[in-house]
């Protein structure tokens, strides 16, 4: 099995490419151990001394390190990775609900504006993040503001605010009139 490795914008986050599913149609974030035990392999990443943060996206991985350095750390993620796609384990444990982070939020009257901003996310945004090992997903929408939810290599990336304020923000503002700001959650 080989893996492939990608840097991220976030020097912090490495993107780890198996070759193979990791969650189809899902998206994980652990910020720590305690959050990881539906997932044996982020469990295990998380025994790698150094990682503070994994993310498991429907065909990458990515790993945040909160202190070590990559070339110290990288072989040990490697591993345990190889080994959890070996051994035939499964992804997660049981059943886990999607949205660990709680229920969106808008009006009842926004329903179609909220439709378009995320059919806009899914088709323009989402695909590039994913590219650089994150995700983002919509949380809500209140007086104009739209509320978004940065996972893995996106989350503490240095880059993020100008990625929400110039890139996210202008393109929702162009095709939905409404918009006027979006925030991270």
């Amino acid at each position: 099995m080989f893996i492939q490795t990608e840097a991220t914008p976030n020097p912090a986050t490495l993107k780890f490419l198996p070759g193979k599913p990791v969650l189809p149609g899902s998206t994980r974030e652990y910020r720590k151990a305690a959050d990881a035990l539906e997932s044996p392999l982020a469990e295990k990443l998380f025994s790698v001394i150094g990682v503070s943060g994994v993310f498991l996206g429907h065909d990458f991985i990515t790993v945040t390190k909160g202190s070590g350095e990559w070339q110290h750390l990288k072989p040990a993620i490697l591993g345990t990775i190889m080994d959890h796609y070996v051994s035939g384990t499964p992804m997660l444990m049981g059943e886990a609900p999607i949205d660990q982070a709680g229920e969106e939020f808008f009006a009842d009257e926004h329903s179609e504006i909220v439709k378009t901003i995320k059919d806009l996310l899914d088709s323009r945004v989402r695909p590039a993040v994913a590219q650089d090992g994150g995700d983002i997903t919509f949380k809500g929408f209140k007086e104009g503001v739209v509320y978004l939810n940065m996972k893995g290599s996106c989350a503490g990336c240095p880059s993020s605010t100008a990625t929400l304020k110039h890139g996210i923000e202008n393109l929702l503002k162009h095709f939905v009139p409404e918009v006027s700001e979006v925030r991270p959650v």
